[in-house]
């Protein structure tokens, strides 16, 4: 479909539809604000689903649109700008959906793509863990097989809407004795069991959408191993790529939403009158700028090492961010009404963790040091 037509098509739908009691969703949602309208956001990915918009990127024989690379970012970028709420099956549609795809059995798609499709069953993904850090190869949660399941022990941290998920792919050690990126298996474990607790934690914000999850002899059942046994580390790899793919592009149209608020808000509190703070919005203006034209340079390409390049410049760029809405609100931004927190303050304390989830900047450096630039390995224990 003609570029131009196809996005508006998607923008007269999101117009259509965002009426009613959806039309309060507008605005809602995302990083430290997960908890907002969740069961109305809920049932407007449902409505998504419903109407054929939901993993619109997945081939058609999976149940998606097999839209092209354009149509995704024409798609992404339309849903942005109209102010839709954010989505809360991104786990499902955006990571785990596109490695099944890859690399799972006919049966593991037959059982879960429909259902992620349609919105019916949500995910959170295991990799973090309380004494591994951003080093996705120490994990210590483990793994064995025991009268036709596999049976989970460990914890997992820093785990993303496990509180509302229903299940939760699991990289775990699955042969004893292996260290680092050795014998680790991804599994798909069900998180309505007795053998599971999730434990909220709460954040600068006031608010929980990151958990602790304790496996205490969890199961399921031995089919439910993406790949052979110890392909963990490859299939894991695989799916950070498909996390920073095209959706990146929308992600960019909510920072300038953003960006565009804090110059909204300078303007009324007088603070635009500062040539400090005037200029550091014009560069935070430009750095969207090449954002973006990073984000349309990779596209497509299959992913490697070079993804971390996007994660680290999008993570200090918005961090910036946070601290720019305060600057721009000037003192009274030192001050909470009540109990609430404003958008400018929510927006500065949870970007204090933009530089940490999905990969400290610390590692993603490491990572483009060693495996982009080919310097020497950093000194290692």
């Amino acid at each position: 479909m003609e570029p131009t037509r196809f996005r508006r098509e998607v923008a007269d739908w999101l117009a259509d539809n965002l009426t009613g009691e959806f039309a309060q969703l507008r605005g809602l949602g995302g990083p430290g604000r997960e908890h907002e309208a969740f069961d109305l956001r809920l049932a407007w990915e449902r409505h998504l689903a419903a109407a054929g918009w939901t993993c619109v990127g997945w081939p058609v024989e999976h149940g998606g649109r097999g839209l092209s690379l354009g149509e995704q970012v024409a798609f992404h970028e339309e849903y942005a700008a109209s102010g839709a709420p954010a989505r809360v099956n991104h786990i499902g549609e955006q990571l785990l959906g596109p490695t099944l795809i890859a690399f799972g059995t006919p049966e593991q798609r037959k059982r879960f793509l429909p259902k992620i499709v349609a919105v019916e069953e949500l995910w959170c993904q295991g990799y973090s863990e309380p004494g591994a850090g951003s080093d996705l190869a120490a994990v210590s949660t483990s793994a064995v097989r025991r009268d036709g399941d596999w049976v989970v022990n460990g914890q997992k941290i820093w785990t993303s809407l496990a509180h509302v998920a229903d299940w939760c792919f699991v990289v775990a050690r699955t042969e004893p004795g292996s260290q680092r990126h050795h014998g680790l298996s991804y599994l798909l474990v069900p998180l309505r069991q007795d053998g599971v607790t999730v434990r909220p934690i709460q954040q600068l914000t006031g608010t929980s959408e990151f958990n602790e999850v304790f496996f205490d002899d969890a199961r399921t059942p031995a089919e439910m191993v993406v790949g052979e046994p110890g392909d963990g580390w490859k299939i894991a790899m695989a799916t950070l790529g498909f996390e920073r793919g095209v959706s990146t592009l929308g992600q960019q149209i909510g920072f300038r939403r953003e960006l565009d608020d804090i110059v909204a808000d300078a303007k009324r509190t007088g603070t635009y009158d500062d040539p400090l703070l005037r200029t550091d919005l014009a560069r935070a203006r430009i750095g969207l700028r090449v954002l973006r034209a990073h984000a349309l340079r990779t596209l497509g390409r299959p992913a490697g090492p070079e993804v971390a390049v996007g994660k680290l410049l999008w993570a200090q760029w918005h961090r910036g961010l946070g601290e720019l809405a305060m600057r721009a609100r000037g003192a009274r931004s030192l001050v909470a009404a009540g109990a609430e927190l404003d958008d400018a303050q929510l927006l500065y304390l949870f970007t204090r963790a933009d530089t940490i989830y999905g990969g400290s900047d610390e590692i993603e450096r490491n990572i483009i040091a060693e495996r982009v630039l080919g310097l020497p390995r950093e000194a290692r224990p």
